[in-house]
């Protein structure tokens, strides 16, 4: 029973310690879609252990379960994971809370799955209240719907059919090629799923507010996901459009003044354009992806090693 236990001791140390080792790294802001990835695989990571600890647990407490998990396997497999040497309370104790534990992050997900169609439901309706549909009209589904308003704004309805809305004032303020700087970021995040990683870290981090990889993946995910689209259309329309396209949406909300939240996103995203540092070499992009990617495979060289060593030496 010593596997399920290093598992859970695994999976705590990495819940702990990744989150404080992603957020000294210099090299996120430069480069956020292989943060992002990063993150992806250092949340896999925690659930794996878990969900892997859970099984042998529970094949170590019950005849059943071990029966199924092992059909295939030669006892000699069976017996290097030595699922009977400890009691069955422990097993069963450890089995009952990672699976409740499971359950609850289902719930979570689906809680979340079911607020965003609401929010999407309520967006629709106050959407075609004040762009009402004249008669004879169908509804499109255009990409870009402009909205009469005094008030410089911009949003993302995600979706089946993603739109961005902007209100006229925003139009008037926003010149040249900034409108579609604005619309190239905005699709960027319909492209890349943006919504799904937000719906995941956002019923995650509500689902066990207390766990600090949990807590730091939601934040990390709605800053993040921005800097990647913020980069999308930089290339595309360049880093001083979309900056002075951030501060005309944003600058009559007073998140420049000299009171702004440290913590505010549209200020730091506007000086990391402005700044325009290198992106890292190619090499060191690929290694940092696969060393991001190793992340999971942990978890399961610890599962699968005395099966895999008791195998090696049958043959």
């Amino acid at each position: 029973m010593m596997v399920p236990a290093v598992l859970l001791l695994l999976g705590a140390l990495t819940a702990i310690l990744a989150p404080r080792l992603l957020g000294r790294a210099q090299w996120t802001e430069r480069e956020p879609v292989v943060a992002l990835w990063a993150w992806q695989c250092v949340v896999g990571s925690v659930l794996l252990c878990f969900a892997l600890s859970m099984l042998l647990s529970a094949a170590g407490a019950w005849d059943a379960v071990r029966g199924r998990l092992f059909a295939a396997a030669p006892h000699r497999v069976v017996d290097a994971y030595a699922l009977g040497a400890s009691g069955g309370a422990w097993a069963t104790a450890t089995t009952l809370v990672l699976a409740g534990g499971g359950l609850w992050t289902g719930a979570m997900l689906v809680r979340e799955i079911l607020r965003a169609r609401s929010r999407r439901r309520a967006q629709d309706a106050e959407l075609l209240l004040r762009a009402p549909l004249l008669p004879g009209e169908e509804a499109t589904g255009a990409r870009l719907v402009v909205l009469e308003g005094q008030r410089p704004d911009s949003w993302w309805l995600p979706g089946p059919t993603p739109q961005l809305v902007v209100t006229t004032a925003a139009l008037d303020r926003l010149k040249g090629s900034q409108l579609d700087a604005v619309l190239a970021h905005e699709e960027s995040h319909a492209a890349a799923r943006h919504d799904w990683l937000l719906h995941c870290s956002r019923a995650l981090a509500g689902g066990f507010p207390q766990v600090p990889v949990f807590a730091a993946f939601e934040t990390e995910m709605h800053r993040l996901v921005e800097l990647a689209a913020d980069d999308v259309a930089s290339r595309r329309y360049g880093r001083l459009t979309i900056a002075l396209a951030l501060v005309g949406l944003n600058e009559d909300r007073g998140v420049f003044g000299q009171y702004t939240d440290p913590e505010a996103h549209v200020p730091q995203r506007v000086r990391r354009l402005l700044a325009a540092a290198p992106r890292l070499t190619a090499g060191r992009r690929m290694r940092l992806t696969a060393l991001a990617t190793l992340a999971p495979a942990v978890p399961l060289l610890v599962a699968f090693g005395p099966g895999l060593s008791a195998l090696a030496q049958i043959t």
